[in-house]
């Protein structure tokens, strides 16, 4: 069988065991709580681990792609929710894959938005279905749940013809919370951000069967979901530098890592080059913020055990600088050329979407089980 030595770098390294690990963690910690996983892909974007995460062939996804929503459709993963707020000239896109047979669902948050959902309703004779997304803690999107605005935009729709299903959110803010209390309580604004406006609409005549939440540190911490139907959440299924950052996992299950190789040295300057820069491991600084600042990425042996305080320090499009923290004079290990290192992502969303396929491993072991594509882009 080949292995890692028999690799071009930089490529994308999965370890299957951690990944499964993950998965079941996220789904024995959710059965518990009566909701519904609707598993993010934006993370995998691969139909093989989407079904490791819902540990089942088919079931309700998120995407944050209609690229996404077609490969998963195409893999009999009907129920799908395209949780970015819609674009009018994604509508006609959408409505394809209504037509084919895609239960698609989309978001919105504005009067605006909820227009031209409209419009389109009408011209095309689909309703769509929606969901207004709720702002829980002022990370990005989103209509506060207390608003008029709510009431404007659920009644925009039914004038229009489209069809009101819910209300969802993403506690954004939740990736800042450094300790288990902190990521309870971002879980229980979350809940009740969205529960108060579930039961504002339905006051106001309006249907409301899906309440939905999501991030992985609010899944992962949640204690009591009551009122909320679904969880979405993607990034726990490799785990990254800041989910381990805020104690949501650990280093040791991080599962994804990227490949690299030593090309050279700068001894006066105490670095280490490798052929894996920012076009490989993306230029998310993720830790900067956090109390161990990661730089761009933990780098470990061949095996994937973290290598003597080394990080990946900067880069260029197509080489990366490794050497010590800031404040450590020792000087760097001798690693000569073509010495193989793993380096381990500060955000596991950007790196993967550097890369077509997953070369998958196990554990400590240098021997290539396989392979698995990737869908990129857009």
């Amino acid at each position: 069988m080949p292995t890692l030595r028999d690799l071009e770098t930089p490529a994308l390294l999965l370890d299957m065991a951690r990944m499964h690990h993950n998965c079941a963690r996220m789904r024995t910690h959710l059965a518990p709580l009566g909701v519904t996983l609707r598993a993010h892909v934006k993370t995998a974007k691969s139909a093989p681990l989407v079904r490791a995460m819902l540990g089942a062939a088919t079931g309700p996804v998120t995407v944050s792609t209609l690229r996404e929503a077609e490969a998963c459709f195409a893999e009999g993963m009907t129920d799908i929710l395209y949780a970015v707020g819609i674009a009018p000239n994604k509508l006609p896109h959408v409505h394809d894959l209504r037509r084919r047979g895609a239960k698609v669902i989309i978001i919105l948050d504005s009067v605006a938005a909820a227009q031209a959902v409209g419009e389109a309703a009408r011209a095309s004779r689909d309703p769509f279905d929606v969901l207004i997304e709720i702002d829980a803690d002022g990370h990005r999107a989103g209509v506060a749940p207390d608003s008029a605005a709510l009431l404007d935009i659920a009644r925009t729709l039914k004038d229009s013809g489209a069809r009101l299903r819910g209300v969802m959110t993403h506690a954004g803010e939740s990736y800042y919370a450094r300790t288990p209390d902190a990521r309870r309580a971002a879980s229980h604004g979350e809940r009740d951000a969205v529960v108060l406006a579930a039961g504002r609409l339905r006051a106001d005549g309006h249907n409301c069967d899906i309440v939905s939440v999501g991030s992985t540190p609010t899944a992962l911490f949640a204690d009591e979901l009551t009122g909320v139907t679904e969880v979405r959440a993607g990034v726990y299924v490799f785990q990254d530098l800041v989910m381990a950052g805020i104690g949501v996992c650990t280093v040791d299950e991080i599962a994804i890592s990227v490949l690299v190789s030593v090309i050279g040295h700068q001894p006066s300057k105490g670095w280490i080059i490798t052929d894996g820069g920012w076009m490989s491991m993306s230029r998310d600084r993720g830790t900067s913020v956090q109390a161990i600042d990661q730089s761009y990425g933990v780098v470990c042996d061949l095996a994937g055990k973290p290598l003597d305080d080394l990080a990946m320090l900067s880069g260029s499009q197509e080489h990366g600088i490794v050497g010590r923290r800031k404040g450590d004079t020792r000087p760097v290990p001798e690693l000569p050329v073509g010495t193989l290192l793993r380096v381990l992502p500060n955000h596991a969303c950007a790196t993967a979407a550097a890369h077509e396929r997953y070369v998958q491993v196990e554990g400590a072991s240098p021997v290539v089980i396989g392979t698995i594509a990737r869908v990129n882009n857009w």
